[in-house]
């Protein structure tokens, strides 16, 4: 069982993370961020993995922390869940399409974290949900996560269609990443032999 429970308490956030790396794509996120929530919930359901979050912060100053918090925790699951990641596929790509947005994410299990984040989105806010935090996801994310993550927006105007372009993209991408490779579930995808 690919499978991993990550509690994080500070004085600004407390969260439990769940995740199952073999999963269906079922979801239970609860942050408190109402948008947040709903890109998670993408995440899981399209990277196939089962994903439940429970997080309470300090909303009341503003979402920063609680995002980029949760960010931390899901890039810590995923790393103990991957083990010592034999079997993986390792690498991972997505061209996604909504509506106006196109996003391509490309991605590295390689434990070498690495951001490169293109969206360019044209408002600051989604709602009451401040664009900037997008980024600070993913860094969390990829630094945690031990991820080399590349997103790329090559078209959209809508921030909320290229938003959830790059989070489905990312899900689709992570999720081919994730699979086991038939012909070498047994090796570790790296000539170091380790990641």
């Amino acid at each position: 069982m690919r499978s991993a429970t990550i509690t994080r308490k500070t004085n600004e956030t407390d969260i439990t993370v769940m995740i199952e790396l073999d999963g269906t794509g079922t979801y239970d996120n609860r942050t408190g961020v109402g948008f947040f929530d709903h890109m998670l919930d993408q995440l899981a359901r399209h990277a196939l993995i089962d994903l439940h979050v429970k997080a309470t912060g300090d909303l009341h100053i503003d979402d920063h922390h609680t995002v980029e918090d949760v960010g931390i925790a899901i890039g810590q699951a995923l790393t103990q869940a991957m083990g010592d990641k034999k079997g993986i596929r390792r690498y991972g790509d997505c061209h996604l399409a909504m509506d106006d947005a196109q996003v391509r994410c490309a991605l590295d299990l390689s434990g070498r974290p690495y951001l490169i984040c293109n969206l360019d989105l044209p408002f600051g806010k989604i709602g009451t949900f401040d664009t900037e935090l997008v980024r600070e996801f993913f860094q969390a994310l990829s630094t945690h996560g031990g991820i080399t993550l590349h997103i790329d927006r090559l078209h959209g105007f809508n921030a909320h269609h290229i938003v959830e372009a790059a989070f489905k993209s990312v899900a689709r991408a992570l999720r081919d990443a994730l699979d086991t490779d038939p012909r070498k579930a047994d090796a570790i995808p790296s000539t170091k032999g380790s990641l």
